[in-house]
């Protein structure tokens, strides 16, 4: 993709993010509904790799999905499923797709699982992963 100034887009995010990379991801979470703010973009107190956005707390269903449906993108694609492989292809809307999470979450809680609790699921790139 072409930015008119005779490079690409790419180009021009990958330049800034490697002039200021504490300054490129604190931008870049400006786009993310955060229920807590993060006290500062990078702690680099815990050596090389520090720690981003210490102190920030999200929920990243929502960041995923609910926000797209509050803001009227609900009959939107949210997932886009082509399997050559198993000849299919499905579109799954924001809406739809945050009724079968709203379900496995509900079945969750029915089997106990609550806030706080971890939960591994082990399943195939296939739509009814989420």
């Amino acid at each position: 993709m072409d930015s008119g100034t005779g490079g690409t887009r790419y180009d021009e995010v990958y330049a800034a993010w490697r002039r200021d990379p504490e300054g490129f991801w604190g931008e870049a979470a400006r786009g993310i509904d955060w229920d807590r703010a993060p006290d500062r973009v990078f702690d680099p107190s815990l050596g090389v790799y520090g720690r981003w956005f210490p102190g920030g707390r999200l929920n990243t269903c929502h960041n995923a999905v609910d926000r797209h449906v509050a803001a009227g993108r609900g009959e939107q694609p949210a997932i886009i499923y082509d399997s050559p492989m198993a000849g299919r292809i499905e579109t799954i809307t924001y809406a739809a797709l945050q009724s079968r999470v709203a379900k496995l979450a509900g079945a969750l809680a029915a089997l106990g699982v609550g806030a706080g609790d971890r939960v591994v699921i082990y399943l195939p790139m296939v739509p009814e992963a989420p």
